[in-house]
């Protein structure tokens, strides 16, 4: 009998398993000014032994509280940096998961522009939701960002965080 796609069988006939991966893995957590994409996170999380990836994508909307919005800013603390990469190792700890990415955008961001990006992979699909949603979350709970919106007469306003 062939051994199984990935496998090999030893001489005393057992098989040899493939490596175990590392788990909960931090592969990305950034802040930055540049534009992102949740391909890059998905590309960054990409395990063979992982059965799920689970991205998401926050894209800045043309409205909030029924006013348009034309555009926003993401002003972020020094030590933003920082806290991504601590809301990142905590989710990674936490969950049965492979590895976890997340970047969030600082500057001025245009409608459609994607404002924070995420991605997980685990082992099973419900493991990988969860970690994502609680990802998300903690990044948006914790980290110091505050947000201008601006509205179509020219007028804005803060909010306390992403």
């Amino acid at each position: 009998m062939a051994p199984a796609a990935g496998r090999s069988v030893r001489d005393d006939g057992a098989r040899d398993l493939p490596p175990e991966p590392a788990r909960g893995r931090v592969v990305l957590a950034e802040v930055r000014d540049s534009s992102i994409e949740v391909a890059e996170c998905a590309a960054a999380v990409d395990d063979p032994a992982a059965g799920a990836v689970v991205t998401f994508g926050g894209v800045v909307r043309n409205h909030d509280g029924g006013r348009s919005v034309t555009e926003i800013e993401y002003v972020g603390h020094p030590t933003a940096g920082r806290v991504v990469a601590e809301v990142a190792a905590d989710v990674a700890a936490r969950f049965p998961v492979d590895a976890v990415a997340v970047v969030h955008r600082v500057g001025d961001l245009r409608i459609g522009d994607v404002a924070l990006a995420a991605a997980v992979s685990a082992a099973h699909r419900a493991e990988a939701f969860q970690a994502t949603a609680e990802l998300v979350e903690e990044v948006k709970r914790r980290l110091p960002v505050w947000k201008r919106q601006v509205f179509p007469d020219g007028s804005h306003e803060w909010t306390g965080s992403a």
